[in-house]
Parts: structure tokens; C-alpha cells; sequence
């Protein structure tokens, strides 16, 4: 009991170091787990004994139908797992068929993720409460024109029974979250632009997930969007660290290449992500072509009617922005109150109406801006992003009813065969969901490799040899027969297609966590099932009996204490993000019990067999 308790904390103690901005996620885990096994074993060895001497002191051994009917059940077992195994230890060949078989499933398993018939990803998507539309008509558009679409999507969305009620922002950003605090929307201003906040009823008072809802609206929304030529993005909340999006592709070029340049290396991007099943909400960092008007000051004529330039600029300003020159104060109100002046609406509409904004000359006299200025019509700069002290223009896109990552790798290989213009460098791995995939599962890899190195260490100390944990530790690559066709199957029975887009269920990080944690707990069962066998040896049985012995009287302890360990984790598989872990500790603890009590036995049989 020790022991499994020292590799339940040498599989967790490693994801301590989870590095990025899923090591906050991860930490508590690391040490309430510990934590709690080592509790756990405590009142084990302690208190579990106490009460027991308590309950049972008084208690007389009474030899009845039930301790009659128990032996019964025992020599059943008994039986069945030397009709199961005892061919196995009686023939080679059927001992060599049974390790291909073994490795076959093993290879058949991890190629499920390579066929892409278990879908991976950091997190599955979360059921939440709300989520958001944002709409981006072309620069220009006035806010009315605005306004009238964002009633049209209202008036969808009001059609919804799940929606309670949405909040609509037109020509400003929404109130700001943690999601959009990294994807900056709190930036968005101006009247091409709108926001709208949608509010979900309850999760006990509807049926479908939050992330299923968002996909059985997306076609109508985007009908809408595509009929009044809007660009939409649908976005959830994140059920982890939120991103610049799903997916981002960084554009770099060399240093001897122009901005257009990249911003066409963007385009190219783009086309490729619209040709990609499933990539939807493509946008990107590249501002519209326009022109800008520029007042040019005639500084003589300036000079000579007594005008500074910083008059001017005021007077311009005044004119298209407005000013607070005063306030007033007025009857029920605590506060003053500004007083905002501005030109009316058709007299600072226009490069007309302003040539002819009157400036007040040092002689007091009123002339109009034409006089003294000269008015060109150039092309506006676009704004340039820079990363790590390099130019970027970032691509980004969302996915609906696949992993990110498959598209992502599909998307890469479409790009050897139509490249981007010469210089071009695309980077898939920047700021978007695909970077944090790959260092999580690469840190939780790594942690995994770590934990393996421990809990061998544990089992040299434990064995005073170094062959045996090799055999112990064979039920740790046993839990991939069952986590990987478990999820598999998950997929065939509850991965239903939802508005046209598919819903899979996700092999995630959480799932990850759930193959560590089995690492310690499937130990167990080896470790004690090799020590029954090695205890039954000294005290004489054949070698053969001792190995069938303790198979039989361990079987019924082992899927018991499996049993128990899936049934716990069941109400974990109605979370929709630790889902995940749940379901991998129930497929892999069935497959690896199932086959500790086989290939384990048979192993140590045909490894010392000669030896006995």
C-alpha cells in the first residue's frame, strides 16, 4: 500500500513543472492529489484498523450459509481463471500468439490518434452560460447601417428558446473579459463595427451544451452575415488560458521586403484557409485600403493673416471631434454637467464643408481654411504589428466540429504545394491554440517520462532488482488498449453531428492527466499480484499452482478495487472539461485489469519457468 502510494505522488509530483500558462491549471493538481493519497493511506494503516478492532471485537466466528456460499463464489473464480489462464502456461505457442496479440492492439491503439479517428485537442469546450458575436462591416459603413444589421441578427437570435436575453454594442467594444483582454476586442471602436452579448438560459433548464447551441446556430448566423455583407466571428468562452484565436498563422518577411508584401503573403493564407473544411471566422491583422485627406498649412499666408498652425489644428479639431469648453449646472443634478460643442453633421462632412471652416485671423477678421491651406488626397500607412522585434501580420480563424490541429497540419502541407510568395515565412505555432498544445503535451510528456523513472526507482528499492519492475510496470502501456478505442468508441456512439458540423469527443490535456494518474494506480495490482506469487513459492507450492493460486485469490480484490475506482470517477464524465480524464480512467482501468490478470502471469511465467 506504501508503495502505490509513493507512485500515485511520483506520477503527480511532475506536473509541477508544466510550464506556460497552463502550469496554474495543472499545480493544484500536483499537490492536492498527493496530498490526498497520502491521507488516504493514514487513515488506512491507522484508523481503518481502530474502528474495525471496535466493530469486530465482540464478533463470533460462526461458520454460515453465506461464508459457505462466499467459499463457493471463490472456488468459481477459481476455477474460471485457471480454465482462462492455464492454457497459456501450458503452451508456448499460444504464450507467443497471446504477446502479438498483446502488441497488436498496442500498435492499433496509438494509431487510432494517427487516422485521426480519436481527435486530439488542449481542451474540449466548456458548457457555459453566454457567448458573443462580433460583427465587422467594411470600413466606412455609418453606424445607422450598422445599427439596422445588428437588429437583423437580434431579431434571429431572439427567435432562440435557449437565449434569455443579449446585449447589443454598436460602434463600441462590450465591457471587457479575460478572453477579450488577450484578443484585444476591447480596441474595437468605431461605426463599422458592433458587438453583440448573448446570455444562454440555465444548464439544467436546457438540453444541449453551450458549445452544441453555437453550433446549430452558426449556419443562420452566417446566412445573415453573408446577406448583408458582414464579417462574423462567433466567439466562446474559453474553458482554459485564452488565446489570440484558435487558430494563427504569423506572416514574416525579410528584411528587404515591404509590408504589401506580407500582407499578400497574409491573402495567400487566407485563400488557404478558405479552401479547409471547417475553418471558419477568417480575418486578419491588415487594415482596408483608403485615402487619407491631408491640410497642408501655407506657413506664408499663415504668417501674414497672423495664424499659428496650432490654431488651426484646434480649430479642426473643434470641428470633427467637438470640445467641453464649460459646464453647467442644473436643477436635481449633484454633478455639473459638460457642455460638448461640435459643428453640425453636414458641415464637417466632407472636404468641402471643411475648406470652408472659418479661422479667426490676428486682425479678428473670419477667413475660411481654403485660404490658407492646400488640400492632397494621399494613401493611409497601414498600421504595422511587430513581434519579438519582427514585422508580423497575423492570420487568424476559429474552428467548428474539428480539431484544430488536423486542420492546421493540413492547411501546412497545402502551402509546400502552393507556397507563398518568395521570403514569406509562415509560423502556425505562435499565439495561437496550436502553441499551447504543443508545449502542454510536450511538458505533460516529458512529466510522464518522469514519472515512469521514478516509479521504477521505487520498484528497484522495493525488489532489489533491476529486471522485475520492467515486468511490473508492463500494465502501465496496457491502459492505451482501453483509453484510445474508449474514446474511439465514445465518438461512434455519442459524437452526433450537430447543425451540419460534427461535435466530436475529445482525447485532451485532461485525458493526458488521466493516462499519468493510471500510471500509479494499474501499479498496484501488478506489484501485489508478483508479491502473492513470490510469497506462495517460499512457502513450497509449484511453481505453476503459485502462479494460478494467486491469480485466483487476487482476481476478485483487483476488479473490485477497479470497479470502485471507475465508479468514482463516473460523475467526473459529466464535466465537460475533466470529462476527459474521467472516461480515460474508466476505459483504461477496464483494459489493464483485464489483461494484469493475464499478461502479467503468463510474462513471469515464461520468464522463469526454467529458473522454478
Amino acid at each position: 500500500m506504501i508503495m502505490s502510494t509513493l507512485a500515485i505522488i511520483a506520477c503527480f509530483a511532475p506536473l509541477f513543472f508544466i510550464t506556460g500558462m497552463m502550469g496554474p491549471y495543472m499545480a493544484p493538481m500536483a499537490a492536492n492529489v498527493p496530498i490526498t493519497v497520502v491521507f488516504s493511506t493514514f487513515c488506512a494503516l491507522t484508523i481503518v484498523p481502530w474502528l474495525s478492532y471496535l466493530l469486530l471485537k465482540n464478533a463470533k466466528a460462526v461458520q454460515s450459509p453465506a461464508t459457505e456460499t462466499a467459499g463457493q463464489r471463490i472456488g468459481i473464480i477459481e476455477r474460471v481463471y485457471r480454465a482462462v489462464v492455464g492454457p497459456f502456461l501450458a503452451s508456448r505457442t499460444k504464450r507467443l500468439l497471446m504477446g502479438g496479440a498483446v502488441i497488436a492492439l498496442l500498435l492499433m491503439s496509438m494509431s487510432l490518434a494517427l487516422f485521426r479517428l480519436v481527435p486530439l485537442k488542449m481542451l474540449p469546450f466548456d458548457n457555459k452560460n453566454e457567448f458573443q458575436l462580433l460583427i465587422d462591416m467594411p470600413e466606412g459603413t455609418t453606424l445607422e447601417t450598422t445599427d439596422a444589421i445588428v437588429r437583423a441578427f437580434e431579431d434571429y437570435l431572439y427567435s432562440v428558446p435557449e437565449i434569455t436575453s443579449l446585449v447589443s454594442h454598436v460602434g463600441h467594444a462590450s465591457p471587457i473579459d479575460f478572453n477579450g483582454l488577450v484578443r484585444h476586442y476591447y480596441l474595437r471602436q468605431g461605426g463599422h463595427l458592433a458587438d453583440i452579448r448573448i446570455n444562454l438560459a440555465e444548464k439544467n433548464r436546457r438540453s444541449q451544451q453551450s458549445h452544441a447551441i453555437v453550433l446549430r446556430l452558426r449556419k443562420g448566423l452566417e446566412k445573415i452575415a453573408a446577406a448583408h455583407g458582414a464579417d462574423l466571428k462567433i466567439v466562446e468562452v474559453p474553458p482554459g488560458p485564452p488565446v489570440l484565436s484558435t487558430v494563427v498563422a504569423e506572416i514574416y518577411g525579410g528584411l528587404d521586403d515591404s509590408y504589401g508584401k506580407m500582407i499578400d503573403g497574409a491573402r495567400h493564407v487566407k485563400a488557404v484557409m478558405a479552401r479547409e473544411p471547417f475553418v471558419t471566422d477568417i480575418d486578419d491583422s491588415a487594415e482596408a485600403a483608403r485615402m487619407k485627406v491631408d491640410f497642408i498649412l501655407d506657413k506664408e499666408k499663415a504668417a501674414l493673416h497672423g495664424v499659428s498652425t496650432e490654431a488651426v489644428v484646434k480649430s479642426l479639431r473643434m470641428a470633427l471631434h467637438g470640445g467641453s469648453p464649460a459646464t453647467v449646472h442644473l436643477p436635481g443634478e449633484r454633478s455639473p454637467l459638460m457642455i460638448k460643442t461640435i459643428l453640425p453633421r453636414e458641415k464637417r462632412s466632407g472636404v468641402v464643408a471643411l475648406s470652408q471652416l472659418p479661422i479667426k485671423t490676428a486682425a479678428g477678421e473670419m477667413i475660411p481654411l481654403a485660404e490658407l491651406v492646400e488640400i492632397d488626397t494621399v494613401p493611409e500607412s497601414q498600421p504595422i504589428y511587430h513581434k519579438n522585434l519582427e514585422r508580423v501580420v497575423y492570420v487568424t480563424a476559429e474552428m467548428a466540429g474539428r480539431p484544430p490541429g488536423e486542420a492546421i497540419l493540413d492547411m501546412m502541407q497545402r502551402l509546400k504545394k502552393t507556397p507563398a510568395p518568395a521570403g514569406i515565412r509562415v509560423n502556425w505555432a505562435g499565439e495561437g491554440e496550436w502553441k499551447i498544445t504543443l508545449r502542454v503535451f510536450r511538458d505533460m510528456g516529458i512529466a510522464f517520462a518522469a514519472a515512469l523513472v521514478l516509479i521504477y526507482i521505487l520498484l528497484v528499492v522495493q525488489t532489489d532488482s533491476f529486471f522485475m519492475p520492467g515486468l511490473i510496470m508492463m500494465a502501465i502501456p496496457l491502459t492505451l488498449i482501453g483509453a484510445m478505442p474508449g474514446f474511439w468508441l465514445l465518438n461512434v456512439v455519442a459524437g452526433t453531428p450537430v447543425g451540419g458540423f460534427d461535435n466530436p469527443v475529445f482525447f485532451t490535456a485532461t485525458g493526458m492527466i488521466g493516462m499519468i494518474a493510471l500510471g500509479g494506480i494499474v501499479i498496484r495490482n501488478s506489484l501485489i499480484l508478483i508479491e502473492f506469487i513470490q510469497d506462495a513459492i517460499k512457502r513450497g507450492e509449484p511453481f505453476k499452482e503459485a502462479i494460478l493460486q494467486s491469480g485466483a485469490i487476487r482476481m476478485r480484490p483487483i476488479l473490485l478495487t477497479a470497479t470502485t475506482t471507475a465508479l468514482g470517477a463516473w460523475p467526473i464524465t459529466l464535466d465537460p472539461v475533466f470529462s476527459g480524464l474521467a472516461w480515460t480512467l474508466i476505459f483504461g482501468l477496464f483494459a489493464s485489469t483485464l489483461f494484469t490478470l493475464l499478461v502479467i502471469p503468463v510474462t513471469y511465467y515464461a520468464l522463469y519457468a526454467k529458473k522454478h
